[in-house]
């Protein structure tokens, strides 16, 4: 995903995908550990697409304020 697209959302939309996200990288996460996955990669993504998430909802908030 990329930052424009999430500048775009609301705040709550964000909320909601970062919730989403990390619960698919805790899946993720536990599957490799019992078995490897094809693409580990796909780790490596949704960790950094969280922060990304959570830094622009960061400064979202900020400007709020």
């Amino acid at each position: 995903m990329k930052t424009s697209e999430i500048k775009e959302m609301a705040i709550n939309e964000i909320i909601e995908k970062i919730e989403t996200e990390s619960a698919e990288l805790v899946r993720l996460e536990l599957n490799h550990s019992i078995s490897p996955l094809e693409n580990p990669l796909q780790i490596r993504d949704l960790r950094r697409n969280v922060a990304r998430l959570q830094t622009i909802l960061r400064q979202k908030q900020l400007t709020e304020k």
